[in-house]
């Protein structure tokens, strides 16, 4: 999205983990050819540490960098919307026309902690795994590590063999309508739902002023002029010059307001407060259909939230994964560069 986001509990343990694991396998069927053949443990026995070493370098870097783990978040829906999840944004390009130089790529981080466990893993099951899978298993660490649901990741992606610069327009902006939210959304094939969801994960981490500043000074209002938007309540709007003064695109300020190193449902009572830092979250209760998911999320338990989000991170994974012997796809020995060969 155009902003971001404690120990892993394993999801084998326990029997409800593992009804919530066979629920989102079940959610696999139907999801795309490439999707089917995605599976859970898919490294099992070509590289058993696989997951583990994974999981590792993630906990590593959240030590140093604990606002590392809603950036790796971001950095899977980043890939994932632009021509599915196949590592495409981890090329680097000395000529600056890669996925990850358009500007609605700006501030994307984590790429080092995918190329540490891509190093130990290359040292581990040379030519196994491949850096879509890794991301996506990265990403799965990165909740349950800011205390949101743990969840089995399907395995299995192969890893593409183009990134290009304006591949990455089709990312959703924070200043989008819902409408056309709706519409990119669709375009990866995810419904109202996945939006809802999937907009949560903004429950954890951070945005720059950048993001917020036209809603703050630039907004169109319908009498003529610009200024804040009405939609903002007042005493909010002021909370927001004071963090993001005119001029100031660099502070950052959390996308939760009051919740922000917590994985909970805090975000969609601000969005339905009123209290959206951005508008493309705002934008959630400018449709009847949206608003009355968030309602019911806000109106059902905590768990079900949880496992419906670890869900909708599960059918983004599947979006455009390239699987067995595709000629599309290999296995880098690199993430930032394409095998040569």
């Amino acid at each position: 999205m155009a902003a971001s986001r404690g120990a892993v509990v394993s999801s084998r343990a326990g029997g409800a983990a593992a009804a919530a694991a066979a629920f989102l396998l079940l959610l696999l069927v139907g999801v795309g050819v490439g999707s089917a053949q995605l599976q859970v443990g898919f490294y099992s026995d070509s590289c058993p540490d696989a997951e583990d070493t994974v999981t590792a370098a993630v906990q590593d870097a959240a030590g140093n960098d604990p606002t590392i783990l809603p950036a790796l978040l971001r950095l899977q829906f980043h890939d994932c919307f632009v021509k599915g999840c196949d590592a495409s944004v981890l090329i680097r390009s000395a000529t600056n026309d890669a996925e990850v130089d358009n500007a609605k790529n700006q501030g994307l981080r984590g790429q080092d902690v995918v190329d540490a466990a891509k190093a130990q893993l290359e040292d581990q099951c040379p030519g196994v795994v491949s850096c879509a899978d890794i991301l996506a298993l990265a990403a799965r660490d990165a909740v349950a590590m800011t205390g949101g649901p743990s969840f089995d990741v399907p395995t299995g992606r192969r890893d593409g063999l183009t990134s290009n610069l304006r591949d990455a327009d089709v990312l959703p902006d924070a200043g989008d309508s819902i409408s056309v939210l709706r519409s990119r959304f669709a375009a990866s094939g995810l419904d109202d739902r996945d939006l809802v969801l999937l907009t949560a994960a903004h429950t954890v981490g951070t945005t720059a002023c950048f993001f917020v500043k036209d809603r703050l000074y630039s907004y169109p209002l319908p009498g003529g002029g610009t200024g804040a938007d009405p939609s903002i309540p007042a005493p909010f709007v002021a909370e927001l010059k004071a963090r993001c003064p005119p001029g100031d695109f660099n502070t950052r300020l959390p996308l939760d307001r009051g919740s922000e190193t917590d994985f909970d449902d805090s975000i969609l009572r601000n969005i339905r407060s009123g209290f959206a830092v951005i508008a493309s979250d705002a934008a959630l209760a400018n449709s009847n259909a949206t608003r009355a998911l968030v309602d019911a999320y806000l109106g059902a338990s905590a768990r079900s939230f949880q496992r419906d989000f670890a869900a909708a991170m599960v059918k983004m994974g599947t979006v455009g994964a390239i699987t067995g012997d595709d000629d599309a796809g290999e296995v880098r020995d690199v993430c930032s560069a394409f095998n040569s060969n």
